[in-house]
């Protein structure tokens, strides 16, 4: 038996070499799952990100505000705060 775990239980070398043999014979797209994965789109395209710096007292204004109006993250609460004082949707 190997030392590879799978979701904490062992893994053969054996079924790692099955996996392995199955990818490389390629895959139907259509029978694949249809979920996304990564982060969710935030407008109508890629997002880009823009980094900034905010100061200790900024952050908590807007934590206060964001907890105030049931905005679970910090990201969503600037985005909302910026489409509000740009007027966009």
């Amino acid at each position: 038996m190997s030392k590879h775990l799978l979701h904490g239980k062992p893994v053969s070398d054996e079924q790692i070499q099955s996996w392995a043999d199955e990818a490389e014979a390629g895959y139907d797209p259509s029978t694949l799952p249809k979920h996304r994965r990564g982060r969710p789109p935030v407008g109508d395209g890629p997002g880009i990100v823009v980094p900034v710096r905010l100061d200790a007292a900024t952050i908590a204004a807007l934590t206060a505000r964001a907890d105030a109006e049931g905005i679970s993250t910090r990201s969503e609460a600037i985005r909302a705060a910026i489409r509000e004082w740009l007027d966009v949707a």
